[in-house]
């Protein structure tokens, strides 16, 4: 048995036995079928909130379509309780098609605010449709059973719903490790460079927000079958809340703090409303206050939640831990265009407004070449970059990459053709590790999808992967920061691993964003002798920045960009010498 499946099976050993553990109270039992319920909702949020960066309020109305159909299905139609489990969850599933259609295309803070709008609104449909029961909801719901054994009582169906929780934590902890975990999880750092490495960002956002809406579903079959009865009360958007403030609480990055918050808020809740009207006399609502109270304490004290604040005082793997050695991924076969010109740009024209940003604009790329692309700040550089890598479409002009136009094409269509880059700000994922964002470039070389993530199908995809980003970030020396987050390194070494994460995509054009800003001097040649034996291997590079010592020893030609416009290209010797130039960088006067 794996390290990795080893505390899975301890974890389902205990939750096997407490049951038969001599006299614990029945009421222990209905306690731990709640959490249960309750986690794997939350288990849903932690991918899709604390992993994908997505805020959703409504998860509760999807518990409501998981309980509602198996509960009109048993009582009206008369199926069985097991056969209703799948059109449950493909009920659930296509309502989240539906909702996650309009849903997923908001940002910001619509997003949250579309969900608690469609999670009231389903909360209200649930009240008044008639075949639901309006608001007595449906009573009578058979009970899950097996031939003869029918789980009538809460210790009976206790092993189902954990059974349930330990499957679907399994199959989350294989969705994330693994090349769609990874395009999930660079979702929260937003659409921009997962998109430049191949990622279909609406896809990803869909696919998970699908996968949060299934598992909620399971959690309402279950509870229909628990209780036997369903009514939209547990169904309602302060329930969605709550679920929410679960994974937050647990960790919401993490798939076991979602089971970890579960029992923390339900044990927490139970003890307050049992034990404070004993204390202070009579109900009233202080479990409540008391209960905000704590919880705020609790999140002072672990901000990122309670499962990484306790896993952080186990020991530590060891960091220097590399890949297992795989067969080398295909490499993108060498065929220079018989011009030999890899990139074209003509009369490139970018307007916000009434601002030109980039003013028609000319200039090629080679084979085997490296050009800079130089200019005070604020010349186009970056938005040039954009231009070219289908992040901005042009106002006018033309871009062609191997003879192809890619002018209004999106960043999953330029990479495919060989273009890759980095960013003039660091795009990087900071609590994933290194190998995890340099894997990430390699996304468009996998072909395993979520399904068989999720069963371990995936192995030899996810092996050679993960072995060609280990090969880059020793390449671009960086091997014992390799398991470590890349938020912990310095600006300069996170600037480093992102051009490992281009290197992975195979690209016969690296496009390099200000790569030396930050670099210590020897850092600096290191890099300059990468980016020759890179041409030397075939590639070609096309950089911006503003050390010129480093670009005139370095650049074949140079491109010199002026509030927008080009006003020089020649050799570094020519550039050096050009009046235009000396003039935009220091002045008339000078």
């Amino acid at each position: 048995m794996t390290s990795r499946l080893l505390p899975v099976f301890v974890f389902a050993t205990l939750m096997a036995v407490i049951p038969f553990v001599p006299g614990v109270p029945p009421f222990w039992i209905v306690l731990l079928d709640n959490i249960g319920l309750a986690a794997l909702v939350a288990m849903g949020l932690v991918l899709l909130t604390g992993v994908g960066g997505l805020t959703s309020f409504g998860q509760a109305a999807f518990c409501g379509f998981g309980a509602y159909t198996t509960a009109v299905l048993t009582t009206t139609y008369g199926l069985s309780p097991w056969l209703t489990l799948p059109l449950s969850l493909l009920v659930a599933g296509a309502a989240a098609v539906l909702l996650g259609l309009i849903t997923m295309r908001l940002s910001g803070h619509y997003l949250p605010l579309g969900t608690i709008a469609w999670g009231i609104s389903l909360f209200y449909l649930f009240g008044k449709l008639e075949f639901l029961g309006r608001n007595d909801g449906i009573s009578g719901i058979p009970p899950l059973s097996i031939g003869s054994w029918k789980m009538l009582d809460p210790g009976s169906i206790y092993f189902p719903i954990w059974i349930a929780v330990i499957a679907c934590a399994v199959l989350s902890m294989n969705l994330l490790d693994s090349r769609t975990g990874r395009a999930i999880r660079a979702l929260r750092r937003g659409h921009v460079a997962a998109e430049a490495f191949g990622v279909q960002t609406a896809r990803a956002k869909l696919l998970v927000f699908i996968y949060a809406a299934v598992l909620a579903g399971l959690s309402g079959w279950l509870y229909a079958h628990f209780q036997r009865a369903a009514n939209p009360t547990p169904f309602g958007p302060h329930l969605g809340i709550e679920y929410l403030f679960i994974a937050v609480v647990g960790g919401a990055g993490y798939v076991w703090g979602g089971v970890l918050g579960a029992a923390v808020v339900i044990i927490l809740k139970e003890v307050l409303q049992s034990y404070l009207p004993l204390i202070f006399g009579g109900s009233g609502q202080l479990e409540t206050i008391v209960f905000g109270i704590l919880l705020v304490a609790l999140l002072q004290l672990a901000p990122t939640g309670m499962w990484p604040w306790l896993t952080a005082l186990l020991p530590q793997g060891d960091s220097r831990r590399r890949p297992a050695p795989a067969d080398a991924l295909p490499t993108r076969a060498e065929s220079a265009p018989a011009d030999g010109v890899l990139l074209q740009v003509e009369n490139a024209r970018k307007q916000f407004g009434g601002v030109v940003a980039v003013n028609n604009v000319s200039f090629a790329v080679k084979s085997r070449e490296i050009v800079a692309l130089i200019g005070p700040n604020g010349a186009g550089k970056s938005t040039t970059f954009n231009l070219i890598t289908g992040v901005l479409q042009a106002t006018a002009g033309s871009v062609t990459v191997r003879g192809e136009s890619v002018s209004g094409a999106p960043p999953q269509e330029v990479v495919k053709l060989g273009v890759a880059r980095t960013f003039q700000h660091v795009k990087l994922v900071p609590d994933m590790t290194v190998l995890e964002n340099v894997a990430l470039g390699a996304h468009l070389r996998g072909r395993a999808g979520a399904i068989a993530s999720m069963l371990r199908l995936d192995r030899a995809d996810e092996a050679r992967l993960l072995a060609e980003a280990a090969r880059q970030i020793e390449r671009v020396g960086l091997g014992d920061q390799m398991n470590q987050l890349a938020g912990s390194l310095s600006l300069g070494q996170q600037r480093i691993v992102e051009i490992a994460r281009a290197l992975c995509v195979d690209p016969m054009l690296l496009l390099l964003d200000e790569p030396a800003a930050g670099l210590r001097h020897m850092e600096k040649q290191q890099l300059a002798a990468l980016l020759r034996q890179l041409r030397e291997g075939g590639m070609s590079v096309l950089l911006v920045e503003h050390d010129m010592g480093f670009v005139m020893n370095l650049a074949d030609r140079i491109v010199v960009l002026d509030f927008g416009t080009k006003i020089a290209e020649g050799t570094p010797a020519e550039i050096k010498t050009n009046a235009d130039v000396i003039k935009a960088y220091l002045g008339a006067a000078a």
